[in-house]
């Protein structure tokens, strides 16, 4: 538990590129890549050539790629915010209002800021509901996003989580009152160790932010450097959103082990291995 921040950013990045590959081999028929890695790396690369987290530099980065059609298997939301951009909308205007906006499309790619941006600080919060809202303008939308931050930022500080009705609760308790945070105590109120089967027929696992990101911490806490398969493989067998929801928890589970807990016959599979370890390295001399 004592490695560098810089590895635990490779961690994160390559973590959350094998649970999205292996996550979504169901759903797309074989190991590849997604928009969930494909906008997480995306994010990694304005920010490095910003300098700094600035929401206007990764809008025109999405914009972008998704002109040059580098994502695939965009949600609506997403898919929405993007055209909008691509037809010259600012990118405070461009992400989905209403209940539809509140999808897992932002929590799925804010990986990157958690080594940016510090969560305590008010401004910070804001910087990171910008981002959000560039494809979600939706309050619940961030506060998922927020907990994908806080999560790894806890990974990267504590030695050994907490048992898993205790960390649902202690994170419930820095987030705004909110659906994703009643969802949370929820999840507080129940036995540990619970199958992800049986949380997801509880209380889904679809694309909606508030299935998405509960699960996914449940299945983080559950994942050691022995275990990725066994885990991606119960959350392919929950049937919902699996490619994002072994993304989000690939990215912190992969914070807290460091690239050295992630097995290497498992990234040699993914695409682009050597293009996000390149990138995880770049990230790492610069926010590690």
């Amino acid at each position: 538990m004592n490695a560098p921040l810089s590895d635990r950013i490779a961690g994160c990045l390559v973590g959350g590129a094998v649970g999205d590959a292996l996550g979504g081999v169901a759903e797309r028929g074989g190991i590849s890549l997604s928009d969930d890695t494909q906008l997480t790396l995306a994010t990694c690369e304005a920010i490095l050539a910003a300098g700094r987290v600035a929401p206007e530099q990764i809008a025109e980065r999405f914009r972008q790629g998704f002109r040059r059609t580098e994502f695939t298997g965009l949600g609506s939301g997403t898919l929405k915010a993007l055209r909008d951009l691509n037809a010259g909308a600012h990118w405070a205007l461009a992400g989905r209002r209403g209940e539809m906006a509140a999808g897992n499309g932002a929590a799925m790619r804010v990986a990157p800021l958690a080594f940016a941006l510090d969560p305590a600080d008010p401004d910070d919060r804001v910087t990171l509901r910008d981002v959000c809202r560039i494809t979600h303008h939706s309050d619940e939308a961030y506060i998922g996003a927020l907990v994908v931050v806080l999560m790894i930022r806890r990974a990267v500080t504590t030695p050994v989580w907490e048992p898993e009705p205790v960390l649902f609760q202690r994170i419930a308790e820095d987030i705004p009152d909110s659906r994703v945070r009643d969802r949370l105590l929820e999840f507080a109120e129940l036995p540990a160790g619970l199958p992800l089967r049986d949380l997801a027929s509880l209380f889904g696992a679809t694309g909606y932010v508030v299935h998405t990101v509960p699960l996914a911490m449940a299945a983080a806490l559950r994942i050691t450097p022995e275990s990725w398969e066994t885990v991606l493989d119960e959350i392919v067998r929950t049937g919902g959103d699996a490619d994002t929801i072994g993304s989000i928890a690939g990215q912190i589970a992969g914070t807290r082990l460091g690239l050295a807990g992630i097995p290497e016959r498992l990234f040699t599979q993914v695409p682009d291995a050597a293009r996000i370890l390149s990138l995880a390295d770049d990230f790492g001399r610069v926010f590690g």
